[in-house]
Parts: C-alpha cells; structure tokens; sequence
C-alpha cells in the first residue's frame, strides 16, 4: 500500500483557483473532528486560530490526511513561522557555533547568536481517529521537515527549532528526531509557563 499520508498547506485549501480548494467553511468542520486530549492548546489553535493566523501570514498551518477506500480524514496538522532565535554561545558545541556563524554573528557582548530559523510552532495529531489510522509522532514531524526543507531550497537557512513542555517523553521524542536543547523560556501570559526549547540543522 501507498503511504496513506500526505500534507496540504491551508492557503491552497483557501484558494478557489487550486486543485485541493476546500473553502473556510469546509476546513472549519474538518477541524471540529480533531481532539487532541494530551495537549488542548494544540487542539484550540488549529479550531481557533491555523485559518486566520494563515490568512495574515503569521504562520502557515499544513493539515495532514489520512488516504482511505471510506475517504480521506484529518490526521494531524502542522504550523510553520520563520522567527528570529536567540542561542547563548555557551549551550552549545563549538562545532554547532561554527553552523551558526554561517547565518549570523556572535554578539560579544551578550554572547549570543541571532538568527533567523524555521519554527515548527505547532505539532499535532488527531486521537479521533480509530488506532490504526492515527499517525506517528515520527511521521508527522518528517513531513513538517520535508515542507521546511522546500522552503530551505527556495531561500536558504539552516536551523529550524521548536518549543515544548518540560515533558520527559516530548524531550526523548524530539532528542530521538536530533533536535538539542539550547534554552529555556518562560511565557508572557497570565499564567507563565516554562518552555524547553530545541534546534536542529538542516
């Protein structure tokens, strides 16, 4: 069998002149199906916010379908940005310092790199799907990678990097996919929260 998964990005869902147009309201009810009990922020963004946040530009959400004789189904989503990322010279290898000098200069003074990078802001997979259709953590993260990578080709860069919880299973996943973590962050909101966050190169 075919791999059953491929990725479609939201502004070509959005435009009536594309061969894989769905129409706002078509996306709507396909993201109503997705449940992502493990982490509700995921689940709020793409209900909420993945349409509107890829009609201004702010990010670009990718939905991923599930191919099947019954029809295609949602089986997960990613978000990409591209966002400047701030890495202390001191958390990482000389060897990861040398890869960064490539696309920035080390600020003496404050001993970082600043960069522009690809952010894979959001990372999700629909668990209302029965077992055997869902798709794995892997898997997702490889197609989001090969997007990244078209992008790499069409404009250059050479790091992408993510934020999650202090989670110990999301950090073995991400380490296992060669991401290293370089920093913490904590947010701005009204209840801050620590996030771990990781890079890798591409």
């Amino acid at each position: 069998m075919n791999y059953p998964f491929y990725s479609i990005n939201v502004h070509e869902a959005l435009d009536k002149s594309n061969r894989v147009y769905m129409g706002e309201s078509a996306l709507s009810i396909l993201f109503d199906d997705f449940s992502c009990p493990k982490n509700l922020e995921v689940e709020h963004f793409l209900k909420h916010n993945a349409i509107e946040f890829t009609k201004k530009n702010q990010s670009v959400t990718h939905i991923v379908l599930h191919r099947s004789d019954c029809g295609d189904s949602l089986a997960g989503y990613f978000t990409l940005a591209v966002k400047p990322v701030s890495v202390r010279a001191s958390a990482i290898s000389k060897t990861m310092g040398r890869k960064l000098s490539r696309i920035s200069v080390l600020n003496k003074e404050t001993g970082t790199y600043t960069a522009s990078a690809y952010l894979i802001a959001q990372l999700g997979k629909n668990f209302s799907l029965p077992k055997g259709e869902q798709i794995q953590g892997t898997d997702l993260l490889n197609l989001a990678d090969i997007t990244v990578k078209m992008a790499q080709h069409i404009v250059g860069g050479v790091v992408e990097f993510l934020e999650c919880e202090d989670n110990s299973f999301l950090l073995d996943f991400y380490t296992k996919n060669g991401f290293k973590m370089f920093d913490r962050r904590i947010t701005d909101e009204e209840e801050p929260e620590e996030l771990i966050q990781l890079l890798r190169f591409i």
